[in-house]
């Protein structure tokens, strides 16, 4: 076999490969078998034509054509590997000339990887917020612990901002009550907005056993978008007492002693919690210059298979389980189609643009995966899919998706180091330490799902 490589662009190439007719026997014999199996000439048992009568009955070229799909992707894969190229999806494959006996010519235009070259990413600078935990964040995370310890009792007054009330629920269009325009029962916190627009206005002031009507468009169901007249009933109403804040808070809500112990706590907590949102900031900020860095041709066809696939996702995944549409979103978010379909394009550029530049850092660095790197990826991964993770792993190699997982954390690693030899300075000027050695194992992952989210 003789394979020549023309470059039509720096993402597309031509393969023009001539394979002798010898090397087609393995793939004719194979066919001469298929057919055999699948046809019946009388005076012969099936599986025992021979070939001649084959040709005469069913022509020879039913044969060569089926000898020749069964040998292409063969001799196309020995191309791209004497070729050393890194091919992007499918090919166009076009049969140049077929002689029996002879010779098999074909080409095979496919796009490929770019080279990349990976300039000196040192000079990187980038500022991030930087770690404070004010007293009020301190007090916003106790008032939430102690809502969660909240309790309710029935009251003898009427209903204000706060309080549970439960109600009964009637909704008519035209004058009609609606087959699920009806529910009972419903416990509703006035003011959180969680309900229908006017429901707060209406059930404000009323005491158990009061009524009230109001106007509402409808967020779901078979009227989904229309005007209805909706009655409220309500049956009951419940005030939300909070816990003392006090030492004997401390002990019910958790391990500590005293309020001050609490407190302490959840500064630590949140100091943790603003040093991750920073490195992943970082990483972000790092990520988008090292983008810019670097020129990568983009290959038109994997773009638009991007893009399609990104908007099927959410089409079909994403919005059905929200149980909405396209249309709708686009409403909701206040975006044109053109708007929607320009940031769509956008950010399939930046996810392969992504993938291509860290690839290269990866073959680069000689940044290699190791058994407990993967494990731990793989165990996110489950606990973000709602696997277990003997199912998520099951499923991985029942896949072909462990060489997914790996790429993903290798890319997880190169970010991280570009983040590393960069400088980091937070929003006081002072250098962002992001090295720590107890926490190697998060940073990557950090990284990992920074890059999951390029892709996503």
């Amino acid at each position: 076999m003789k394979s020549a490589v023309e470059t039509l662009n720096p993402t597309r190439v031509r393969l023009t490969v001539e394979v002798p007719f010898e090397e087609l026997k393995a793939s004719l014999d194979a066919a001469y078998k298929k057919i055999n199996q699948q046809v019946t000439v009388k005076g012969f048992r099936q599986g025992k034509i021979p070939a001649r009568v084959i040709d005469q009955r069913f022509g020879r070229g039913a044969v060569l054509e089926e000898a020749v799909n069964d040998a292409l992707p063969k001799f196309y894969t020995e191309a791209v590997n004497e070729a050393d190229l890194n091919p992007l999806g499918q090919p166009e494959v076009d049969i140049k000339e077929l002689k029996d006996g002879e010779l098999l010519s074909f080409t095979a235009e496919v796009d490929v990887r770019p080279a990349l070259e990976i300039p000196d990413y040192s000079g990187i600078e980038v500022t991030v917020d930087a770690v404070e935990v004010s007293d009020e964040d301190i007090e916003k995370s106790v008032e939430q612990l102690r809502d969660r310890f909240a309790t309710t009792s029935p009251v003898e007054r009427a209903a204000a901002e706060g309080d549970i009330v439960t109600v009964d629920l009637e909704a008519k269009v035209d004058g009609e009550v609606l087959e699920d325009g009806v529910a009972q029962g419903i416990d509703y916190t006035i003011g959180s907005g969680q309900l229908l627009d006017g429901i707060d206005e209406a059930v404000t002031g009323l005491e158990a056993g009061g009524s009230a009507t109001f106007t509402s468009e409808l967020k779901g169901g078979s009227a989904e978008g229309k005007e209805a007249e909706v009655k409220v009933d309500v049956t009951a109403v419940k005030a939300r007492e909070l816990p003392a804040l006090d030492d004997d808070f401390a002990q019910l809500a958790s391990e500590f002693d005293t309020l001050e112990e609490l407190r302490a706590d959840s500064a630590k907590r949140l100091a943790r919690m603003k040093k991750f949102d920073q490195a992943t900031q970082a990483q972000e900020k790092v990520l988008d210059e090292l983008i810019k860095l670097v020129e990568v041709p983009m290959p038109e066809k994997l773009l638009e298979d991007e893009v399609n696939t990104r908007k099927h996702n959410l089409e079909h995944h994403q919005l059905g389980q929200m149980g909405l549409d396209l249309a709708k979103y686009l409403e909701i978010q206040g975006k044109s189609a053109e708007e929607f379909d320009a940031e769509l394009k956008e950010q399939a550029e930046k996810g392969i643009k992504t993938q291509f530049i860290l690839d290269e850092i990866v073959n680069k660095e000689k940044l290699s995966v190791g058994q407990e790197e993967l494990t731990e990826h793989l165990m996110r991964r489950a606990q973000s899919s709602g696997m277990s993770p003997d199912q998520f792993a099951q499923a991985v190699v029942e896949g072909g998706q462990v060489p997914m997982l790996v790429g993903e954390v290798a890319r997880g690693k190169a970010l991280a180091a570009v983040v590393e030899a960069a400088t980091v300075k937070d929003s006081n000027g002072e250098v962002v330490d992001l090295d720590d050695e107890d926490e190697t194992g998060e940073t990557v992952e950090a990284a990992a799902e920074v890059v999951e989210g390029t892709e996503a």
